[in-house]
């Protein structure tokens, strides 16, 4: 389970509506039928439109300055260990989107006229999509740079001698061009992947924009609050402040094991990921103590996703990490070989 939270835009002014985000969520629906489209839905409601959406957004905005973020996105991809759980991704999703908004809120360190908050104070909206595409960011792309960049030169230099700017022999060039296809690190359905490709398999994922301002437009919820928990004094007194991601990723992660009696593996946990940026001596420690089935199975899903380094760990770190990782993958590829899971 992936989860990430952002605001509306990074740097700058915000703009004053939430259009452009809601346009791009409507991108699947293009050309579909209205039976087999996706629509909005919150806690209570299916079927919304996104002009209510666009509408309910923008005017949620009261006393927000031009640097504040008028909403904030949160992206929940479950992976495909987890996808297979379900039995209809789109209606177990949006239950579980549901219950996770609960734990969104529970996650805040705020009170209302003296009381937590509940799911009733927040305004937000959500939608199923269930197509993705490799971004530059993945590492299937980026190990396969090299290639492209051969790839785009070659092509360059036969743009250049079919114009008559340059000489050199096309044919041997083009067999060039596939033999490098062909020998890229990553592929799928026998093509090189590239940024853009649409990825194979279940990609459901959810999309949920949740509005700064609560629900009666009077007190604002940031989730981007750099405070855990703090009491702090405003206008002489004194106001709960803050948002606990740990709390949220962890509670995330119990709602929907518990929801789909989901036996979650250790790779897979956000304790393990923090572990690994924080302290990956004591990640991989915990690694090699599983019992053999479930070490087979957090090796095999590390080595699909690919080694989880965050560009916030130290350079030291990663290497040393890599180092140990490389070493104890060796050790186990005979356990991932005679485990006896079906994956």
């Amino acid at each position: 389970m992936y989860i990430s939270i952002t605001p509306q835009k990074m740097g700058g002014n915000y703009s004053k509506s939430s259009a452009d985000f809601v346009g791009y969520l409507e991108k699947e629906n293009e050309g579909l039928e209205q039976r087999d489209m996706e629509h909005f839905f919150n806690q209570y409601g299916d079927e919304i439109s996104a002009e209510e959406v666009i509408r309910e957004i923008d005017g949620n905005t009261a006393k927000l300055e031009k640097h504040e973020p008028r909403f904030y996105s949160i992206t929940v991809s479950p992976s495909k260990y987890e996808l297979r759980k379900l039995q209809n991704s789109s209606e177990d999703l949006k239950k579980y989107t549901r219950e996770l908004m609960k734990d969104y809120v529970a996650s805040f360190n705020r009170e209302i006229k003296g009381r937590p908050i509940n799911i009733d104070d927040i305004k937000y909206y959500a939608k199923i999509e269930h197509q993705r595409t490799f971004k530059g960011t993945d590492f299937q792309v980026r190990e396969n740079q090299p290639f492209a960049t051969k790839i785009l030169q070659l092509k360059t230099d036969i743009r250049n001698i079919q114009d008559g700017r340059a000489e050199g022999n096309i044919k041997r060039m083009k067999q060039e061009i596939t033999k490098l296809e062909r020998q890229a690190t990553h592929q799928q359905n026998g093509k090189r992947i590239i940024q853009g490709m649409a990825k194979d398999g279940n990609q459901s994922h959810i999309h949920i924009i949740v509005s700064r301002k609560d629900a009666s437009n009077k007190f604002s919820l940031s989730p981007g609050s750099k405070y855990k928990a703090a009491d702090v004094q405003l206008n002489g007194q004194t106001v709960k402040r803050g948002f606990d991601r740990d709390t949220f990723f962890a509670k995330a992660e119990a709602t929907f094991d518990t929801k789909f009696d989901y036996k979650r593996n250790f790779a897979e946990t956000y304790k393990a990921r923090k572990d690994f940026v924080k302290n990956p001596k004591l990640y991989f420690a915990a690694l090699m103590k599983l019992p053999a089935n479930e070490k087979a199975l957090a090796f095999k899903m590390i080595t699909k996703t690919g080694l989880p380094i965050v560009p916030s760990i130290l350079v030291s770190q990663a290497q040393i990490a890599l180092r140990v990782f490389k070493r104890l993958r060796r050790g186990a590829e005979v356990a991932i070989k005679s485990s006896s899971i079906g994956i």
